[in-house]
């Protein structure tokens, strides 16, 4: 079973920045879709930031010039660059890969634990 864990959220005041990180672990699996995803109170699960299938990268529209994601695909890892933080990014941050999981011969599609990102003065 392929499981992520992500680490990195916290306190931080408006403006300032915060690196968050997910990486995948298992025995075997490739991933073909990873990202980043938040729930704030209230709200609806919304896309942050994602590595497509496709090979693209897709960012909502509300972080877009702000945040970053990059990977390192050595280490099935994905990180995601905040920056000029707000408070409405104030979120529980999720991180989401799908792929497949050959010790199970089918694909996957998991979710980490969430992190959670405050944003406050």
């Amino acid at each position: 079973q392929v499981q992520l864990v992500e680490s990195g959220g916290g306190l931080v005041q408006p403006g300032g920045s915060l690196r968050l990180s997910c990486a995948a672990s298992g025995s075997r699996f490739s991933i073909d879709a990873m990202g980043w995803y938040r729930r704030s109170p209230g709200k609806e699960r919304e896309l942050v930031a994602a590595f497509t299938s496709g090979g693209t990268t897709n960012y909502g529209d509300s972080v877009k010039g702000r945040f970053t994601i990059s990977r390192d695909n050595a280490k099935s890892t994905v990180y995601l660059q905040m920056n000029s933080l707000r408070r409405e990014d104030t979120a529980v941050y999720y991180c989401n890969a799908e792929g497949i999981d050959y010790n199970l011969a089918k694909k996957f599609d998991s979710w980490g634990q969430g992190t959670q990102v405050t944003v406050s003065s």
